[in-house]
């Protein structure tokens, strides 16, 4: 008969090795599944602006936003205290509602304000923007903090 393991003593979690959050591999994973899922969705559906959008403003707007989130966040290598000790359901809740934000008035600048003060003509493009800026921007903000927070332990106050 094989011999049991000991489940009591230590859980799968605290079994499993934490990688060290690395910057540089939340920009690639922002930006390449977006890339994959939509281009996919774009290409299975027949709708090339789908296919399009999803390499460039899609998964452009979660690379940059994962960039600048996870360069936030690191702040040098030292963490804010405030980012460590509150909880990861507030701090996630509050950057996802300010990289919305900032990414919603973007789109709305860039597929508003843009044609009707410059020589760019209204596209249908743009108008996608007022979309995929806010959903790519949320979704990579909440990802890389829910990642970044599992790497970090709260200091003691």
């Amino acid at each position: 008969m094989p011999a049991t393991k000991d489940r009591t003593s230590r859980n799968r979690a605290d079994s499993r090795p934490s990688r060290p959050f690395a910057l540089w591999r939340e920009v690639l994973t922002a930006y390449a599944a977006p890339a994959l899922m939509a281009g996919t969705a774009g290409v299975v559906t027949g709708q090339q602006d789908l296919a399009v959008a999803a390499c460039t403003s899609i998964a452009g707007t979660s690379a940059v936003v994962a960039f600048l989130v996870g360069t936030w966040l690191r702040h040098g290598g030292q963490p804010r205290r405030w980012t460590t000790t509150t909880p990861r359901v507030a701090l996630t809740a509050v950057l996802v509602i300010t990289a919305a934000g900032a990414a919603a008035l973007l789109g709305w600048f860039t597929a508003q304000w843009l044609p009707a003060h410059s020589p760019i003509p209204a596209t249908p493009w743009l108008e996608r923007l007022r979309i995929d800026l806010p959903v790519s921007a949320a979704l990579a903000t909440t990802i890389v903090t829910l990642r970044w927070r599992s790497t970090t332990t709260a200091s003691p106050a």
